[in-house]
């Protein structure tokens, strides 16, 4: 028996699981539009403090006072790591469904509230600030947060449809979907230090050169 070539077997997976990816999806965006929408109901005080300690950061920025880049390092994989690793647990857990739809909605509200905050407030200046400092690491996370939850349901469901089932005649054992949703948490333990390498070595000098050509 051939194996699938890996570009085939990606696109019948997500074929296959188009009804999942979707909803994730679109889950995702109305956290990152939410997201959007809550910095425009902060009111003028509160936007100005918080705009006062971003400031302070990118003087800090500037002045080259920033987290050495391996403690960056380190601080951004164990963070992604802990809030990616629960996710992947309470796909196991069957009753952390609601929970996993939850994170995934906090990142993408995360996600939009800082870019819809910089832009607020500093307007296209905001904009490159938020390409440099969110986009390189957050090209590779996003799609980690997607593919991880929608495995996360993925399993779940089958699980739940195992425990019911007493048949027991589905495609695959829960031994070897268990082994399947593992592998996909490898990968991903791979793409979070892809995506935490770039947030601690890339994203600080890309910065820099941004708020540097903003002060000018």
């Amino acid at each position: 028996m051939k194996k699938q070539p890996v570009k085939t077997f990606i696109a019948n997976h997500i074929k296959s699981q188009s009804t999942i990816y979707l909803f994730v999806c679109v889950l995702f965006m109305m956290g990152v539009i939410f997201g959007a929408i809550i910095v425009n109901s902060m009111t003028f005080s509160q936007k100005e403090d918080l705009f006062f300690y971003l400031s302070r950061f990118f003087g800090q920025v500037t002045d080259g006072k920033v987290a050495d880049s391996a403690e960056m390092f380190q601080q951004s994989f164990m963070h992604n790591i802990k809030y990616l690793g629960l996710i992947w647990i309470l796909g196991i857990s069957i009753i952390g469904l609601p929970i996993i739809l939850i994170m995934l909605f906090l990142k993408g509200m995360v996600v939009g509230f800082t870019v819809g905050f910089l832009v607020n407030q500093m307007g296209w200046n905001g904009f490159l600030l938020s390409f440099v400092s969110i986009l390189p690491q957050n090209m590779i996370m996003i799609p980690v947060f997607i593919i991880l939850s929608a495995a996360a349901l993925s399993f779940s469901l089958k699980l739940a449809m195992y425990l019911l089932n007493r048949k027991r005649n589905l495609q695959d054992s829960p031994l070897q979907s268990f082994s399947k949703y593992a592998g996909v948490f490898a990968g991903i333990i791979v793409m979070i230090a892809a995506a935490a390498a770039l947030e601690a070595f890339a994203s600080p000098e890309l910065m820099k050169a941004v708020v540097q050509l903003v002060k000018k």
